[in-house]
């Protein structure tokens, strides 16, 4: 599994589906990155990796401050997961490699 690249993604929110760019970079057990969306761009945080599945936290400010919590897997040219969205519960998102 190469999780590093570039990300075209989808999360599929209460407010609808936001796109954006997601990029990747892996080192060990070590998890980096960015995304940039219509909230902007942020660092991804607390990036890793455990077997299948890669985990990070984003903080966004817009619409409302909250840090959202990603959990996925990659699969060839495909990622997709989980995301939560805080006080609002779940949502899925996925994408494919730029």
């Amino acid at each position: 599994m190469s999780a590093d690249g570039t990300w075209n993604t989808t999360i599929n929110t209460p407010m609808g589906a936001q796109n954006g760019t997601l990029t990747l970079s892996t080192e060990g057990g070590n998890l980096t990155g960015s995304m940039v969306g219509p909230t902007g761009e942020m660092d991804i945080q607390d990036g890793a990796i455990d077997g299948d599945t890669l985990t990070w936290k984003a903080d966004i400010t817009s619409p409302m401050a909250m840090t959202l919590e990603f959990s996925a897997q990659v699969d060839g040219d495909a990622i997709s997961g989980s995301v939560k969205l805080g006080a609002f519960g779940d949502a899925t998102f996925s994408g494919t490699r730029a």
